[in-house]
């Protein structure tokens, strides 16, 4: 947004329709606090994503199930039975899609607030403000 010839009045001063308002400003912050929040939940959605399971999942079901199995948990490394290795497994994977899932409401509903955010600021700058990447 170009601010060279735009600057903030106080509340009793809002009333040239070019200026931009203490209202306005609040609404300008809110949207780039709620941009930054959505770009950091799909950050943390890919990195869940990718701790995604399905790999581990595939190598435990060709192993023998009379072998113990080394299961990453946290930062350590434990042995356990096949059967005790897949309910962990399965588990994981449970909070994993929760989390995902948690992060994905999240972010829709920082989407919905941002759009009402630039239906306002948009309506009331038109092209002089940007909102899109």
């Amino acid at each position: 947004m170009d601010m060279s010839n735009m600057r903030l009045l106080d509340k009793d001063d809002e009333k040239d329709e070019d200026q931009v308002t203490w209202e306005d400003q609040q609404r300008i912050n809110s949207f780039s606090k709620l941009n930054t929040r959505i770009r950091r939940l799909q950050d943390q959605m890919i990195t869940l994503k990718k701790e995604a399971l399905e790999d581990l999942s595939t190598e435990l079901e060709l192993a023998d199930e009379d072998e113990s199995v080394i299961y990453k948990i946290g930062e350590s490394f434990v042995h356990l039975s096949h059967a005790k290795a897949m309910k962990r497994l399965q588990s994981d994977q449970e909070e994993i899609d929760s989390q995902v899932s948690n992060l994905s409401s999240a972010a829709d509903e920082c989407d919905r607030d941002m759009k009402e955010l630039k239906v306002q600021l948009y309506a009331k700058f038109g092209k002089s403000i940007n909102l899109d990447e």
